[in-house]
Parts: structure tokens; sequence; C-alpha cells
């Protein structure tokens, strides 16, 4: 099945946003991030599920993802209410063929996952 779409929030130098709810978690598919340089992508990823569970940005495809060889960057979200922010991220690293950025979750995570777009202007 396709992987489930995160849709951007922007974040723009001297304005403010609500706090989304962001996209519902999908371990079994998986998430894709399209529409932003991963040198200005922040992901949050919270947590819902009884325990600690794994988000892992998937390493992107050579040869666009010259640094792909490093690998996918796991990273352990906590119990319960547990949130963390992962990025910016490396394009040389993460970035997909179609220039998207793939997210996995653990087996049994429940939670949420919001995309921001880091703007300057």
């Amino acid at each position: 099945m396709a992987r489930t779409a995160v849709p951007l929030t922007d974040l723009t130098t001297a304005t403010s946003v609500e706090d989304p709810a962001g996209t519902t978690a999908d371990p079994t598919n998986g998430h894709t991030i399209t529409g932003v340089r991963p040198e200005v992508l922040v992901l949050r990823v919270r947590n819902t599920s009884a325990g600690a569970v794994n988000a892992i940005v998937k390493a992107g495809t050579f040869p666009l993802a010259e640094s792909s060889g490093q690998g996918d960057l796991t990273v352990s979200v906590a119990a319960t209410s547990g949130s963390v922010f992962i990025g910016p991220l490396e394009s040389a690293r993460f970035l997909q063929n179609d220039g998207s950025i793939s997210l996995d979750l653990g087996a049994g995570f429940t939670g949420n996952v919001t995309a921001f777009k880091v703007n300057r202007r």
C-alpha cells in the first residue's frame, strides 16, 4: 500500500501557527513528506502507545542521496506521551528519488506525525 502523506505546516519568521494535530500514525504503511528540502524540514513524532517505539527516517536512494550509505536514522520515542523533534535533515542522506522523505514507525506505534517547514523571510 501507499505511504500516508504528511502535510507541511509552514513556520515563517515573525508569525504564529496554531499547534497542528498532526497526521495519525501509520506504522503499517509508513509516511511520506513531499514538497520540502530536508534542510528546512523538522518532524514532530508523538507516541501515545504504552511502550517506547522507534521512528525511522529512511535513507535515501543513490545516486540522488550520495550519503545514503550512512543508513537510516532511528530515534526512540518515549512511551505514553513521548514527543521528539527530528531534523533538520540532509538531502544527501535522506532524499528519495522522487524528492520525498520517508518515515517508518515501529510496530504498535500510536500517536501522530507533524512536518514543519522552517521558512526564513
